[in-house]
């Protein structure tokens, strides 16, 4: 019992860290702060997903969110400025879409069991299943393993593949970018 409320405890905390954290980064003008802080956001999210046993989820929030964005971020930072403008005629607007979309959100959540609740729909349909077969099925100790790469193999392949894309674009977007800077050098200096 002691442990489970230690758990919960740090589990409140690292999720007040990253509220107070967001709303910090919304108040920045620095954007390379805000680029260094949203790695630390995602390490504070990797942790509150150890701390729910959702190691593997953990894994990928620390390694994308922390470690790819962060680098992304920093590189489209090498191509703009270093500081957000002071427009601020569409923040109202934006605060009142985003507010609403939160909302909705929250909404949604309302009919949802509880969180380790025993008696939900998800720990009475496949996942018992999983549990006691998987290793015969499959062969691989592991559930987590067998469920991602052979139960829902497909959707694995195709969440791996987006991520590919992804990274294949911002490369070729960053990269475009300096191929094009360094043909501008070549004619400027051959003048």
């Amino acid at each position: 019992m002691g442990e489970s409320v230690m758990g919960s405890t740090i589990e409140v905390i690292l999720f007040l860290f990253m509220i107070v954290l967001a709303l910090y980064i919304a108040r920045l003008r620095s954007l390379f702060a805000a680029a260094m802080l949203f790695g630390i956001f995602s390490l504070l999210a990797a942790g509150l997903q150890t701390m729910m046993d959702a190691v593997d989820v953990a894994f990928t929030e620390a390694a994308v969110g922390a470690g790819i964005s962060t680098v992304l971020f920093l590189g489209a930072l090498g191509l703009t400025t270093s500081e957000e403008s002071q427009s601020s005629h569409h923040r109202l607007p934006a605060l009142l879409v985003v507010s609403a979309t939160g909302l909705m959100l929250a909404y949604g959540t309302l009919d949802m069991p509880a969180y380790g609740d025993p008696s939900a729909p998800i720990h009475h349909h496949v996942a018992p299943h999983y549990l006691e077969d998987s290793t015969e099925e499959i062969g691989v100790p592991n559930v987590v393993t067998s469920v991602l790469a052979s139960y829902r193999g497909y959707d694995t392949y195709g969440e791996t593949t987006v991520v590919l894309t992804a990274a294949v674009g911002a490369i070729l977007l960053l990269g475009g970018n300096a191929a094009r800077s360094r043909s501008r050098r070549g004619e400027g200096g051959g003048e």
